[in-house]
């Protein structure tokens, strides 16, 4: 009998590889980079200094910005970077009281230059006689304005916090806000936070 033979064809030709990429792209050849390390690689690497000298020359440097953020902290108010003898509502109240007027020792300063600017100036004598004697003059009575503003306003700030703030510790708080109306408002720490007439002072401008 002969037995039935089953041929199948076979094809050695080679089968072409689909590539699934359009022609011309080049492959990435590596993995793609989790999320954690793509932003490792984007951040700035720390690097530890390589001596003393470096070290302490970096030390400086933080030192300095943090004393630059406390003082503009200071500037704007924060009452956790004031200094003792500025924080608490009552001494706010004093400080906002005092920067919402025009009090006349805050003009001190200002009068008193004008008048040494004026008596140094060569006039003619018969000028420089009248000039002399507006100075002499003229410097008690700014003088004695000034320290009965500062006695108004120390009296007018306890009697009024006293009442706003009762049982409330009001020693010291007079001569605060003297202390601070002798002052020129762009010199005033902290900066005031209103403007003359109680209106608060726009963000820019602290």
């Amino acid at each position: 009998m002969f037995r039935r033979r089953t041929q199948t064809t076979t094809d050695d030709s080679p089968v072409p590889v689909v590539d699934p990429k359009p022609q011309g792209t080049p492959g990435k050849g590596r993995p793609t980079p989790k999320r954690s390390q793509a932003e490792g690689r984007r951040r700035s690497p720390v690097t530890a200094p390589s001596n003393r000298k470096e070290a302490y020359r970096l030390q400086r440097e933080r030192d300095k910005t943090l004393r630059a953020r406390q003082r503009e902290a200071m500037m704007r108010g924060d009452e956790r970077a004031l200094p003792a003898r500025d924080r608490g509502p009552v001494r706010k109240f004093a400080r906002d009281w005092v920067d919402a007027r025009r009090l006349p020792g805050q003009y001190f300063l200002p009068a008193v230059l004008v008048i040494m600017v004026l008596s140094m100036i060569p006039f003619p004598v018969e000028i420089r006689k009248v000039v002399l004697l507006g100075y002499t003059m003229s410097l008690p009575v700014v003088m004695v304005l000034v320290l009965a503003g500062a006695f108004y306003v120390a009296g007018r700030v306890r009697k009024e916090a006293a009442a706003k703030f009762p049982g409330e510790n009001l020693r010291g708080l007079g001569f605060y806000a003297a202390m601070r109306s002798s002052q020129l408002r762009r010199l005033r720490f902290p900066r005031p936070a209103v403007l003359p007439g109680g209106a608060p002072v726009p963000e820019q401008r602290r």
